[in-house]
C-alpha cells in the first residue's frame, strides 16, 4: 500500500511577497534530496485559456522548470477572475469547490510531497471556500508563509497570522530584506519570532536581479512603440531613472545607477545622449516626439531599445514603479538566481523534519 503523501501550502501575508520564487526555490531542494513532489496551484490568477482550457502561467513555468511529469501537476480549478467572480454571486456558480478540492487534490495517493501555491492572502477565494486556512483545513495542510520584508513592523502581520494559522504554521520565510536591515531581522526579529512558536525557515536578502523586469514586460504594460532594437525586450532593467533635470546633474545622477529605464521627453536630446552613454538597458521617450536620427543610430549601435509612449512622465513613472512591485520569474536567469538564494538561506532540514519526511537521499 503506498504511503499517502503530506501536503504544504505556501501562502502569503499580503500579494506579491514572492510566494512563486519560493515555490520555485523549494521543490528544487526537495527534488535534490530525492523527494517526488507534485506541484499545483488550486486557485488560479495568472491563466491563459488560448488553446481552450485554462492554463495557468506560473504553474506551467514551474512545473517547466522541474522537469514535472503531467500526473504532478496538479490541475488549477478556478480562474480567479471578474466573471467567475460575477456568476458566484449571482449564483449561478454553486460549485462545491471544498468537495472539488478533496476529489482533485486527496486524490493523489502517489509521491512524497504534494505542494500547493495558495491565494494572494488571507482573504483571497474566500468567496469560493477556497481561501489558504479553508484549503489547508479540508486537505490537512501544513502552511508555510512568505512575508516580503518592510521594516521592524513586519512582525505585526507574522503574529496575526499565528493566530488565525495555529499549529499548521510550519514556518515562515522573510524575503527581500535590504542587506542592511539582516543583522537587526537575525538579532531581533528571528529570536522573537522563535519564541512566538514561528519557526523562521529562511531571511532571504533583497536582490536588484530578482526585483528586475525586461524591457519586454515594460513595452507590454506602456502599451509603448519600439523605435529600435525590437530584438532586446530580454534585456533587464534594475532601476528607473527620471531625466528631467539639467544635464550635468543628469550626467552625475545617471553614473550612480545601474541598468537602469531612463524616462525622459522626445524633446530632451541632450538627456537622451547622457542616458545612452551610461548603463542604460532602455529609453522611454515621453510626449511622442521622435528623437533625432543621430541618437536613434547610436542607440542602434549600443543596442538600446527606445520606447515611445503616449503618456506624460508621471504616469509613466507610476506605471514602471507598479510593474516593479509585481515582478514575475520567467526568466531563466532569476530561475538561476532563485535557486541560489534559497540553497544558502533555506533551512531544508528543518522544513523537512517538520513534515516528518526523510530524504530519499538519506535513506539509500
Amino acid at each position: 500500500m503506498p504511503k499517502s503523501p503530506k501536503y504544504l501550502l505556501i501562502g502569503s501575508t499580503e500579494t506579491y511577497s514572492g510566494k512563486s520564487a519560493t515555490v520555485l526555490g523549494l521543490s528544487h531542494q526537495l527534488q535534490q534530496k530525492g523527494l517526488d513532489i507534485t506541484y499545483g496551484k488550486p486557485l488560479g490568477t495568472c491563466l491563459n485559456s488560448s488553446s481552450g482550457t485554462v492554463i495557468e502561467e506560473d504553474v506551467q513555468f514551474i512545473a517547466l522548470s522541474l522537469n514535472l511529469p503531467e500526473n504532478r501537476v496538479a490541475p488549477t480549478m478556478l480562474a480567479l477572475d471578474e466573471l467567475n467572480v460575477q456568476k458566484r454571486l449571482r449564483g449561478e456558480d454553486k460549485t462545491d469547490y471544498q468537495q472539488s478540492l478533496i476529489q482533485q487534490y486527496l486524490q493523489m495517493s502517489q509521491g512524497d510531497l504534494v505542494l500547493l501555491e495558495g491565494p494572494g492572502d488571507f482573504s483571497e477565494g474566500n468567496l469560493f471556500d477556497l481561501s489558504l486556512l479553508q484549503m489547508a483545513e479540508v486537505l490537512d495542510a501544513g502552511v508555510l508563509l512568505v512575508s516580503r520584508y518592510k521594516s521592524l513592523l513586519s512582525v505585526e502581520a507574522l503574529l496575526a497570522a499565528k493566530g488565525r494559522v495555529g499549529d499548521r504554521l510550519i514556518g515562515v520565510v522573510i524575503n527581500d530584506i535590504p542587506v542592511t536591515q539582516l543583522e537587526a531581522v537575525n538579532t531581533l526579529l528571528r529570536p522573537f519570532l522563535e519564541q512566538q512558536g514561528i519557526p523562521v525557515l529562511a531571511m532571504l536578502p533583497s536582490s536588484d536581479l530578482l526585483r528586475s523586469i525586461s524591457v519586454g514586460e515594460l513595452v507590454k504594460q506602456l502599451k509603448a512603440d519600439v523605435l529600435c532594437r525590437n530584438d532586446r525586450m530580454d534585456l533587464l532593467v534594475e532601476s528607473l531613472a527620471i531625466g528631467a533635470m539639467n544635464v550635468n546633474s543628469a550626467v552625475k545622477y545617471f553614473r550612480k545607477r545601474r541598468n537602469m529605464a531612463v524616462v525622459t521627453g522626445g524633446d530632451r536630446v541632450e538627456i537622451q545622449q547622457a542616458a545612452l552613454e551610461t548603463s542604460t538597458q532602455c529609453l522611454i521617450l515621453t510626449g511622442q516626439l521622435p528623437p533625432p536620427p543621430f541618437i536613434l543610430s547610436r542607440a542602434e549601435e549600443l543596442e538600446i531599445p527606445i520606447l515611445s509612449v503616449d503618456l506624460d512622465t508621471l504616469t509613466t513613472v507610476e506605471i514602471v514603479n507598479r510593474t516593479f512591485g509585481q515582478v514575475r520569474l520567467h526568466e531563466p536567469i532569476k530561475v538561476q538566481c532563485v535557486r541560489q538564494l534559497m540553497s544558502e538561506h533555506f533551512d531544508i532540514d528543518r522544513l523537512l523534519s517538520k513534515l516528518g519526511l526523510t530524504p530519499a537521499a538519506a535513506l539509500s
